[in-house]
């Protein structure tokens, strides 16, 4: 059998072949013989597909909107009930505790981003699981007095207006003798979902306007940015999100 040196195959199998290539090599008979070898085949293995980043992750919050919320008091409703109109509501018939009115040690704040972001119908999850990881301070740095208005005494000394105040009664007054300022419903609702130039807009208009949905798109958009931002990392902490990604 013929012999060929290591390099000359390397050199052989290193260069550009259309079908084979074919060595010849004479037998110890003088016979000539031809040796076909087929050529290395390019893979198959098609471009991996790269993973999209964050910002390239279309979120649909739809579903966050309309899903289930279970009460702390065991009674059920959507989102959309929750803060649309935004309002603090209070059934005198049930349990108080968020969202059926709040106590004032409730995490509000941790409960609301909880429904906003986190699938309720996925095992191990509720409104309770941000506030048990606790996003925010798990109390109040001082505690609650039992009469109303039952917040403790502020820190330092703050200044204390002098007079008697507008002396403004909400009980008898005409809704005319105040301005609405900002809107004070739900926690995180006019300062997460509502941005930019329809801020003034909300706090203007009065709760009953949000039953027609005016803000709802705005609120969706709003949400969608947010999970824009934290979407991510929220799966990276093994929790399941309420909208869905394409």
């Amino acid at each position: 059998m013929a012999r060929f040196s290591l390099s000359r195959a390397a050199m052989l199998f290193g260069a550009p072949v259309a079908l084979a290539l074919t060595l010849a090599a004479c037998g110890e008979d003088g016979a000539g013989s031809v040796v076909v070898v087929p050529a290395p085949q390019p893979s198959t293995t098609g471009t991996p597909t790269p993973t999209p980043t964050p910002s390239e992750i279309a979120y649909d919050v739809t579903p966050c909107f309309s899903q289930q919320i279970q009460g702390q008091t065991g009674a059920t409703s959507t989102l959309k009930g929750i803060i649309i109109p935004d309002t603090l509501k209070l059934d005198l018939t049930r349990p108080t505790r968020w969202p059926n009115g709040r106590h004032p040690s409730d995490p509000v704040v941790d409960l609301l981003l909880a429904t906003l972001f986190l699938d309720m119908s996925a095992s191990g999850q509720g409104p309770n699981t941000l506030a048990n990881i606790p996003l925010d301070p798990p109390s109040n740095d001082k505690p609650f007095s039992l009469n109303f208005p039952f917040l403790a005494a502020p820190n330092g000394s703050p200044t204390v207006a002098s007079g008697t105040g507008s002396g403004f009664d909400f009980r008898t007054d005409a809704d005319a003798g105040y301005v609405n300022v900002d809107r004070m419903g739900n926690p995180a609702v006019a300062t997460a979902l509502i941005r930019g130039p329809k801020k003034v807009e909300y706090n203007d208009d009065n709760p009953g306007v949000d039953a027609s949905d005016k803000y709802l798109e705005e609120e969706k958009a709003d949400l969608g940015e947010l999970f824009h931002l934290i979407g991510d990392d929220l799966v990276g902490l093994g929790l399941k999100l309420c909208a869905k990604t394409s």
